[in-house]
């Protein structure tokens, strides 16, 4: 059963001079978690924040952290991310040996655990592990960058995994992140997400605008 629509800034968008701000404005906004992009330069191609700025931001938000470590081998940075401040930690089931052993290493630890599918993941690469999760994030775009086009044959996807966890009937929350715009975000609901990643959907046009581009991705 979908739940009703989250929407989770993606802080890669934001103005990284002033991100503990820009935390406490899409707070004030209405959103609903705090995404937050980790990207090591190896596993994507790109670099970006580490535990220390996680920690930073941690006093400028009650909303829950949603951490999307896009580095490999992920199990080493794990406790860092939990100690700092996050609440839901994602991994992608090619950055490490044992899957598994990730998710169990991060529910040790008492945060929620997510896997991630990139667009040529096959969804058979969650399927072991379905009922030990918390979220599954469905990538719209590949990796590494913001502001990408979305990739339409995911919206097939995200149907396929709508069905499997309605079929598991557990509270687990199917998350979409790429290219999420108003329009773009009313075909992954009608497809069966109920979490939405935005970055430059939510950023544009700076905090006085911030609310209207929440609620436009909600509608």
């Amino acid at each position: 059963m979908q739940k009703p629509v989250r929407i989770a800034p993606s802080i890669l968008s934001a103005d990284f001079a002033a991100l503990g701000r820009e935390v406490e404005a899409v707070t004030a906004a209405g959103a609903d978690w705090i995404h937050v992009d980790v990207m090591d330069n190896h596993f994507v191609p790109n670099l970006t924040i580490g535990p220390m700025v996680v920690k930073a931001l941690r006093p400028h938000s009650r909303l829950p952290f949603d951490v999307h470590l896009m580095v490999s081998p992920v199990d080493p940075l794990v406790p860092a991310f939990a100690e700092a401040g996050a609440d839901t930690i994602s991994v992608h089931p090619e950055a490490g040996p044992h899957l598994h052993r990730t998710l169990q290493l991060i529910k040790g630890l008492g945060k929620r655990a997510g896997c991630v599918l990139n667009p040529a993941t096959p969804l058979s690469a969650v399927e072991p592990v379905l009922g030990d999760l918390d979220l599954v994030l469905v990538m719209s775009v590949n990796p590494g960058f913001g502001g990408q086009a979305f990739i339409d044959s995911q919206l097939a996807r995200i149907a396929a995994l709508r069905k499997a966890i309605d079929a598991l009937g557990k509270p687990i929350d199917l998350e979409v992140d790429g290219g999420v715009n108003p329009e773009t975000a009313r075909r992954c609901r009608a497809a069966g997400a109920d979490a939405l990643v935005a970055g430059t959907a939510v950023f544009a046009g700076g905090p006085g605008k911030y609310a209207a581009n929440i609620e436009a991705l909600r509608a």
